[in-house]
């Protein structure tokens, strides 16, 4: 599950079970039941564990969003029992807005949306730099099980 958390709203998405492809699913509002509403959708869809975009700038540098994200992620952790990785979130929300306002979609529908898919370009990210990882991993595996043959 993905978390682009934001000072008003967290968008959340989630990925398929295979883990290969995230989508949106909610926007929740940072109101007073909103922790409370987040802890009952990963009961419900039950994940594995929970990716929290962190803003950092485009030096790589945390600002203030970025302790407010982790204070979030903070109160979270208290409340549930996944892990929690945090994953660089830079232009994702830039990268909703644009996705959006090329698919037609009008002003207001945007606003509903945009975190939620936000949330989706951030684990996505995440889905395919760990699918990246492991396949190189895998290589150098085959490579060694290879030289092991040459040398028997």
């Amino acid at each position: 599950m993905g978390l682009d958390v934001g000072g008003r709203r967290v968008g959340v998405a989630i990925s398929d079970e295979m883990g290969m492809i995230a989508s949106p699913l909610a926007t929740i509002d940072l109101d007073r039941d909103g922790l409370e509403r987040l802890v009952e959708l990963i009961s419900r869809y039950d994940p594995v564990l929970i990716v929290v975009g962190l803003p950092v700038t485009m030096r790589g540098r945390e600002g203030s969003q970025a302790v407010e994200t982790k204070a979030f992620a903070a109160r979270l952790a208290e409340r549930i029992d996944r892990p929690i990785v945090f994953w660089d979130e830079r232009l994702t929300s830039s990268a909703a807005e644009r996705l959006l306002t090329d698919a037609g979609v009008g002003r207001k529908r945007r606003r509903e949306l945009v975190d939620a898919v936000a949330a989706a370009l951030l684990l996505q990210s995440y889905l395919d730099a760990q699918r990246s990882q492991r396949g190189r991993h895998g290589t150098q595996e085959r490579d060694r099980s290879l030289d092991s043959l040459g040398t028997a």
